[in-house]
């Protein structure tokens, strides 16, 4: 059983936090919630879920891998140094990082992204080009430990491709 973070913040996108939280656990695996501090976070349309655990608080040599769930979130997770840090540390251990929608900010912020094809919402695109991916409109994207989608209809394959990674 591995032990699987998955970051929330504020405006997160509910299908891409809640399908990969339940999900991940039905194949065998620890999930954490993890948050820039720990409290309550409301998705978009207002569901609340509560992170275990605040980023600085995590070490990333306790993750197999990360999720991180689109929406607005990513915009404020970004904000968090010790948010990008992790995200930093678990691409630099090659660990499977799974982002979608707008999480290409996330992947971004961390500058893990150049020379690198990704996928992402459309409205991203251009942020990603300009930090050095190769933007693919296609889901999943899988280069190396990064598996990336573009929005909830790619949940599903963004899912299994994630589930593969993590072996």
């Amino acid at each position: 059983m591995a032990k699987i973070g998955i970051l929330i913040a504020d405006l997160f996108e509910e299908r891409e936090f809640i399908y990969p939280y339940y999900r991940l656990q039905e194949a065998g695996h620890e999930v954490v919630v993890i948050g820039p501090e720990v409290k309550t976070f409301h998705g978009k349309s207002g569901f609340p879920f509560k992170a275990h655990l605040s980023a600085a608080a995590v070490k990333a040599e306790d993750l197999s891998g990360l999720v991180i769930p689109g929406g607005f979130a990513p915009d404020h997770m970004r904000r968090s140094g010790p948010m990008v840090e992790l995200v930093k540390a678990l691409n630099r251990r090659n660990r499977p990082i799974a982002a979608i929608c707008h999480a290409g900010w996330m992947l971004i912020s961390a500058d893990i992204v150049r020379g690198r094809q990704v996928t992402g919402y459309h409205s991203i695109r251009i942020d990603l080009i300009n930090a050095g991916a190769t933007f693919v409109d296609d889901a999943p994207v899988v280069d190396g430990n990064l598996v990336t989608a573009r929005e909830p209809r790619d949940i599903p394959v963004w899912m299994a491709a994630f589930l593969e990674k993590l072996g």
